[in-house]
């Protein structure tokens, strides 16, 4: 197993955005991957295909795409952060782009994992706790969500987010990986899948749990 950094935005595109504006902001995300200092070791943006809220009153964020970056280290990512070229493809997006979301957490997998093939399906939960819980409640709010588990899921990854500012208040994060969507759809299907989400163990100190699940467009590699 080795050690990576799970990095995922969520952007809300203005509604009157064309297709063709679109498709230029994704790509110039994704042609990110050909930095080299430091080099993704994973990175693809595409479009949200399903998102849904539970246990909250508040309406939904309404994220239109996702962008998945994997790297070695906390220091990687704070590189590729200030980095001129990916700068300039933020600064460049940023009319485009009336709302986002980043969470970044620590998680294992395997070293023959670390590029996810075109055609995986994902399912990235943020979870948000309620105000107040002490750090042994937080404890086992983790612990609940490391439990997600299905047979066709293929890889999975949790941890809490370290990085403030554009986390909404979502203080852990996972991603549930598939071979593709035909798989994520068939768990999805599992009533017992979905409600590992929401398990009893973990629902109580629960305000909120945003879903979003998405296709893997792009491979690459370290």
């Amino acid at each position: 197993m080795v050690s990576i950094i799970e990095h995922v935005v969520l952007f809300k595109v203005k509604e009157d955005a064309t297709q063709s504006e679109i498709d230029s902001m994704v790509e110039r995300i994704n042609s990110l991957v050909t930095l080299e200092k430091p080099q993704p070791l994973h990175l693809t943006m595409g479009p949200i295909l399903v998102s849904s809220i539970r246990s909250s009153s508040l309406s939904p964020l309404n994220f239109t795409h996702i962008l998945h970056i994997r790297f070695r280290s906390k220091e990687d990512l704070h590189a590729f952060a200030v980095h001129p070229t990916h700068v300039a493809a933020i600064k460049a997006n940023a009319p485009l782009v009336v709302d986002i979301m980043a969470l970044d957490w620590v998680s294992e997998v395997q070293a023959d994992q670390l590029v996810l093939p075109p055609g995986s399906a994902l399912r990235v939960a943020f979870f948000k706790l309620k105000e107040g819980l002490g750090e042994q409640v937080k404890d086992e709010v983790l612990k609940g969500i490391s439990g997600i588990r299905h047979e066709k899921v293929v890889q999975f990854t949790f941890g809490e987010n370290f990085s403030v500012g554009r986390d909404k208040g979502f203080s852990f994060a996972s991603a549930a990986v598939f071979a593709g969507l035909s798989e994520l759809q068939e768990a999805d299907s599992d009533e017992e899948f979905g409600n590992y989400y929401m398990t009893d163990k973990i629902k109580e100190n629960l305000d909120t749990v945003l879903l979003l699940d998405y296709l893997s467009h792009r491979q690459t590699t370290s």
